[in-house]
C-alpha cells in the first residue's frame, strides 16, 4: 500500500519542478521533501525524476504516477468543495471560460454584482477563442456561443444574440446609405478572415446576402470581432456585428435595419462532475436572472 502522504509530496514536486519550490508550497524543508521522494522511489523500485541542473523532469514512470495523483487530487478538490458548500454559501474557485470579445464586453458586465454577492467565491475569468476542455479540468464553466460538441457536457440554453449590418456616420456621409440589399455591391465591406470558430462563421453572411449575382469582395478581413468593430468605427466600411457589442455605442449606426443574420445561441456548460455544485448553480441562476431582467426592459 502506497503512503498517501508521500504521493501528496510527489505530486507537489512534479508540479513545482524542484524540491525547494515544493518545500515552500508544503511548508517543509528541501531536504525533507527530497528524503520522502527518495523513499517513494525505493518503495516502488523505479526512478520518478531525472535530476538536471535546471530542475527535475518526470521519467516515464513518474509521468504515469503523476497522471494518477492528478486524478485523485482533482476528485479530492471537488469533494472538498461539495463538503464546504453543504454548510451554506458557495465557496472556493470558480473558473469561467468563453470567447475573448464576448467575455470582455458582455460577460464581465454581467458579473459586476455577482462577485460582490458571493465574496467567498474565487472567480477566475479565462478568455480564449480556443475552447478549453472542461472534462480535463481546464475550467469549471463555459459560456459557448454555439451548441457544444461534447456530448457528456451538461448544457443549459442562456439566450440568443442578434446581429446586423453597421457603419459609422462618417462612412455613410462619404459613400451614402444603402437602401436595398443590392446596394451592398457598391460598398466597402469588412468581413471575418479565416476562422474555425462556429460563431465567427455564422457572422460571415455579408458577402452573400441578396444573391444579386455580383461577387462581392471585402476591402478588409479581420479575424477578431472587436477588431472588425474598430475598423468599422474607423469608417473603413460596412460590417456585420453582434448587437451586444454595439449596444450603447454612438459611433455606429445600423444599416438596412430590417435585415439580420442568423441568431447566435448561447449555452451555459459544465461537466457532469459539477452537477449539484452550488458554485455553478448560483452563477447559472445569476446570469439567467440578468437576462430575464434585460428582456423585460426591452
Amino acid at each position: 500500500m502506497l503512503d498517501w502522504d508521500k504521493l501528496r509530496i510527489f505530486h507537489a514536486v512534479a508540479e513545482a519542478g524542484s524540491f525547494t519550490a515544493a518545500g515552500s508550497r508544503l511548508n517543509s524543508s528541501q531536504s525533507a521533501v527530497s528524503r520522502q521522494i527518495k523513499a517513494l522511489e525505493e518503495n516502488l523500485d523505479v526512478a520518478l525524476f531525472t535530476r538536471h541542473a535546471r530542475g527535475l523532469v518526470l521519467t516515464t514512470e513518474g509521468q504515469a504516477l503523476y497522471s494518477a495523483t492528478s486524478d485523485v487530487s482533482q476528485r479530492l478538490d471537488e469533494t472538498t468543495q461539495r463538503l464546504l458548500e453543504s454548510r451554506g454559501q458557495p465557496v472556493g474557485p470558480l473558473r469561467i471560460t468563453t470567447m475573448v470579445t464576448f467575455g470582455a464586453v458582455w460577460l464581465t458586465n454581467h458579473l459586476n454584482d455577482f462577485v460582490s454577492q458571493y465574496p467567498e467565491l474565487e472567480v477566475k475569468l479565462i478568455l480564449d477563442d480556443e475552447e478549453l476542455d472542461l472534462a480535463s479540468g481546464q475550467a469549471d464553466v463555459a459560456i459557448r456561443l454555439h451548441a457544444p460538441g461534447q456530448a457528456d457536457l451538461i448544457q443549459r440554453p442562456l439566450t440568443s444574440f442578434q446581429n446586423h449590418i453597421y457603419a459609422s456616420p462618417q462612412y455613410l456621409d462619404r459613400r451614402g446609405t444603402p437602401v436595398h440589399v443590392s446596394d451592398l455591391d457598391n460598398h466597402d465591406l469588412i468581413v471575418f478572415g479565416q476562422s474555425e470558430s462556429v460563431t465567427i462563421k455564422s457572422l460571415s453572411w455579408l458577402l452573400n446576402i441578396g444573391d444579386t449575382g455580383y461577387q462581392r469582395k471585402p476591402i478588409l478581413e479581420v479575424n477578431n470581432i472587436y477588431g472588425i468593430m474598430q475598423a468599422t468605427e474607423a469608417s473603413i466600411g460596412l460590417a456585420v456585428l453582434p448587437d451586444y457589442l454595439v449596444d450603447g455605442r454612438k459611433t455606429l449606426v445600423r444599416v438596412l435595419p430590417e435585415i439580420q443574420g442568423p441568431a447566435i445561441d448561447s449555452y451555459f456548460c459544465y461537466p457532469p462532475e459539477l452537477r449539484g455544485s452550488k458554485r455553478v448553480a448560483v452563477l447559472r441562476d445569476h446570469l439567467l436572472a440578468r437576462i430575464r431582467q434585460e428582456s423585460n426592459l426591452l
